[in-house]
């Protein structure tokens, strides 16, 4: 962790920041504002928990203890929203922070959003293949690869 911290910059007030400021441009985004306004009603308790997740993702602190992968299989998302996600969180992360901090951060975000994407496609019972995307079916549709 202090080494993290010494080659990057990041502390708890940097993840701070970085957390409120994404979830603000979530929350105005017209694409994927809607899914997380459909199972959030309270964001404190959620910035809180993101806090921890990153703190524990970007500087290995081990204070979340939760669960991302359940909480992200019933939604109706897949690789265009995980995109979209990544996308916002980098603008963020760029804007933010110092660019070897902000590439730390994002180089972790781009494996989250990979395991979160395969995780929610399996759970779809889609199975994809290496350099293959997610794309969820449409209605009467059978389930797409990209």
């Amino acid at each position: 962790m202090a080494r993290i911290r010494a080659e990057t910059g990041i502390d708890e007030a940097m993840i701070d920041a970085l957390v409120e400021g994404f979830y603000a441009r979530v929350r105005e985004d017209d694409f994927i504002g809607p899914i997380f306004a459909a199972h959030i009603d309270d964001w404190g308790p959620h910035l809180a928990q993101m806090k921890l997740f990153w703190s524990s993702v970007a500087l290995s602190t081990g204070v979340y203890q939760g669960r991302p992968m359940p909480k992200h299989l019933p939604l109706p998302i897949d690789a265009r929203h995980f995109d979209h996600w990544l996308s916002l969180f980098e603008a963020t992360a760029h804007e933010l922070c110092p660019p070897i901090a902000a590439e730390h951060f994002i180089v972790r975000a781009r494996r989250i959003a990979e395991s979160l994407e395969l995780g929610v496609a399996n759970a779809n019972n889609v199975m994809v293949g290496p350099g293959e995307r997610y794309r969820r079916p449409q209605a009467s549709r059978a389930p797409e690869v990209d």
